[in-house]
């Protein structure tokens, strides 16, 4: 079975400065800021919603269909996809633009000062949805903003159903532009802080969101997460993970847990769980798509974690 997977796709160069930053900046003159950090540690790693997700996915042993642009310099991560599995069919390749970069510095505080360039993710819906792709479901996740507007149309005309995944894409978009993103999904996904923010923008309270879509899931890091569905709320529990390494993409591959759950109809519950788990095993690792499992070692993390098997 197979998910349409519409997000970004981008490189995360990751950089290491053996000291703290506010020993370097003065706050007297912070107006003629000019600051260079030698840095002792740099790596490149994949990364991008649509290609996080679809990693853990395909881990999960489902298919995955990434859709999202990239630019001249994606050679490598083709390179990747191409090596552990992933059909990139829906990537566009823009010749004239770089692929989406985060250049992110972190001092020895956990202090970061994070550069973004959108590159070929802002124009994204140069890359439609696939007519005949056999998808079942799908997930808008953080894009440019008019591939995320795009696709969601694209997903309910085509009367796929899809999970609205705002992320840091929420400042992007109005309370009405979110309000038409509800009635487009199935399911909406965020986490505490984005669900505040989405309320505020929408005037709308969490009860009244998840009245109308299927089920509205709010993670909450290591407090586990919530899913309101059917008018019931369900609680999550975190798993603990084997160490606490780098949260970044932990929310992704939360959301690959998701699709898993629902591509094979499971209850919220183990759908809830497994979710948690993929987040779980994603945190012990550095970088966004270098954890590794196989599905049945998958299934026996899941049975000692809570007990029971999912199958």
């Amino acid at each position: 079975m197979s998910a349409l997977i519409s997000g970004s796709l981008a490189y995360d160069v990751i950089m290491r400065f053996p000291g703290r930053f506010g020993e370097h900046i003065l706050p007297e003159r912070i107006h003629t800021l000019s600051v260079a950090f030698m840095v002792t540690e740099l790596r490149r790693e994949f990364g991008g919603c649509a290609g996080n997700i679809a990693y853990t996915l395909h881990l999960l042993g489902e298919k995955a269909l990434p859709v999202g642009a990239a630019g001249h310099d994606f050679a490598p991560y083709l390179k990747w996809l191409d090596e552990i599995g992933i059909d990139r069919s829906y990537i566009r390749q823009l010749d004239d633009v770089y692929t989406a970069q985060a250049f992110i510095n972190t001092d020895d505080d956990g202090n970061q000062i994070t550069a973004f360039h959108p590159g070929a993710m802002a124009r994204a819906e140069e890359q439609p949805l696939p007519a005949n792709s056999g998808a079942r479901i799908g997930i808008v996740a953080p894009d440019g903003r008019d591939a995320m507007i795009q696709h969601a149309a694209q997903f309910a005309e085509a009367g796929i159903p899809f999970i609205f995944d705002p992320g840091q894409g929420l400042p992007m978009f109005d309370g009405e532009e979110l309000e038409r993103f509800i009635d487009q999904a199935t399911w909406l996904a965020m986490n505490d802080y984005e669900a505040g923010v989405f309320c505020e923008k929408t005037r709308l309270g969490l009860e009244e969101i998840a009245e109308r879509v299927q089920a509205l899931i709010v993670t909450r890091g290591s407090r586990g997460s919530i899913i309101h569905v059917n008018g019931d709320t369900l609680q999550i529990p975190s798993v603990e993970p084997n160490a606490v390494v780098d949260p970044t993409g932990c929310g992704d591959a939360y959301r690959a847990g998701l699709l898993y759950g629902l591509l094979n109809d499971l209850e919220w519950e183990i759908t809830g769980r497994i979710a948690s788990l993929a987040g779980s095993i994603k945190v012990a690792n550095r970088g966004t798509q270098n954890h590794s499992f196989t599905p049945g070692e998958f299934a026996a993390r899941f049975e000692a974690a809570y007990g029971y098997s999912f199958h």
